[in-house]
């Protein structure tokens, strides 16, 4: 069997664990991303207190002793109770189960009222596993239907592109043809991100010839981050050589960050040495958050490694990682090592040298803006840093100010903030 056919095969066999493990995410999306509406009304559990799951719930016996329903029965009023009693369950196992025997059960005909429904009593953080799980199966059965539906009555791309996800999965033609259909104006198709989302799993290389046609663009970017899980899923060296046959530099350069991340998590060696021979900004942009990484488990390792690299940009990105990681537990150690080697320092290593050693120490961050050789940077820095320290710590922050010549504007700015917060104190 060839590498294609291994690959494609992989991506299959992972797609089935995909739903399950969404529902064990803590990572669902915003309820805000699918509806216009004014905050939902109170939610009350069966015990008249407030519950996550948007549903107005209901006295009731224990999940496992409710009598089921006839799903057959045309009366709306059934199906909104039960609906309400599956919701109002906290176990989210059971809760799960019983969405799915009830969507499942479903006529056809039905679906939409049940969305209307769902969508009435209030879509929060806590149910919107089960909004896009009836959306799905709805796709299945009438996709146009639903789309239609979610085109009059949602405010977002969330409901769109998850039936488009699921209509894509089974009839790749059809949703693409849709989306291509409904799209105006020369931007990024936004509907192409469920596509890809549908499809990735069953064919990665038509998702890929997907995102390599969208224009740079947060939709681009919501791309790739759902074809990313499934070319990981095929280890490192797979994911590589898919990166390395991305044509758009952009678009490839924003994968070798996101993907480097991943990696580093597990073989932050390896990821190291891939980026050290990549060209590109992209890599030179990933080596920092490589080698944090790595820091983290192995400082002296990491910073070996950052000794062995060749001045420049590349080294530079290192430095900054080593240094970020350090600063959150020993400053002083952080700037050390910076002070060593200051043919690596930039701009941008001093600038998040400061925020990543202010909790720890403040007065030693203060010390080092004024080496940020940018006007505007190093100005902002100072305005930031010092308005939060004096929030955090009036006297101290305010006795270092005294003690510390500062530029004219900034001068001006935090003496303002001074008088504001002393009037305040009186």
């Amino acid at each position: 069997m060839n590498q294609k056919v291994l690959f494609a095969a992989s991506f299959a066999l992972t797609a089935g664990a995909a739903f399950i493990a969404g529902r064990a995410s803590s990572s669902q999306p915003d309820a805000s991303e699918d509806t216009a509406s004014t905050t939902p009304p109170p939610r009350l559990s069966r015990s008249g207190s407030a519950t996550e799951s948007g549903f107005a719930g209901s006295q009731r016996s224990k999940l496992t002793g409710r009598e089921p329903r006839d799903r057959s029965s045309s009366e709306t009023e059934a199906l909104v109770q039960e609906m309400v009693d599956i919701m109002a369950s906290t176990d989210p196992l059971t809760r799960t189960q019983e969405w799915l025997d009830f969507v499942n059960g479903l006529d056809p005909d039905r679906f939409e009222e049940v969305v209307a429904e769902f969508r009435a009593k209030g879509l929060t953080n806590g149910n919107m596993t089960e909004y896009a799980m009836v959306l799905t199966a709805w796709a299945k059965v009438d996709p146009l239907s639903a789309l239609d539906y979610a085109k009059e009555n949602t405010g977002s791309p969330f409901a769109r592109n998850t039936i488009l996800a699921s209509w894509a999965g089974t009839d790749p033609n059809g949703a693409i043809q849709w989306a291509e259909s409904n799209h105006d104006g020369d931007g990024a198709n936004p509907w192409m991100v469920g596509v890809i989302k549908g499809v990735v799993a069953n064919d990665p290389y038509l998702a890929t010839e997907l995102l390599g046609n969208m224009p740079y663009s947060e939709q681009r970017g919501d791309a790739l981050t759902a074809i990313l899980p499934h070319v990981l899923n095929q280890g490192p060296e797979a994911a590589r050589q898919w990166v390395a046959g991305l044509s758009d530099d952009r678009l490839r350069n924003g994968a070798i960050q996101r993907m480097a991340g991943a990696l580093a998590k597990t073989d932050p060696e390896g990821t190291a040495n891939w980026l050290a021979s990549t060209p590109g900004d992209g890599a030179t942009g990933a080596m920092d958050n490589v080698i944090g990484t790595w820091a983290r488990e192995d400082i002296q390792a990491a910073t070996s490694y950052y000794q062995g690299l060749p001045a420049g940009e590349l080294r530079t990105s290192a430095l900054r990682g080593l240094s970020n990681q350090l600063a959150m537990s020993d400053p002083q150690a952080a700037a050390s090592l910076i002070d060593a080697n200051p043919g690596d320092a930039s701009d941008r290593v001093y600038q998040q040298f400061v925020w990543h050693s202010f909790r720890e120490d403040p007065a030693l961050a203060a010390n080092y803006i004024g080496r940020i050789e940018n006007d505007r940077e190093r100005d902002s820095t100072y305005r930031r840093m010092l308005e939060g320290w004096l929030r955090r710590d009036f006297d101290s922050a305010n006795a270092w100010i005294s003690s510390n010549e500062l530029p004219e504007d900034v001068s001006k700015r935090i003496e303002g903030r001074i008088r504001e917060m002393e009037q305040r104190q009186q």
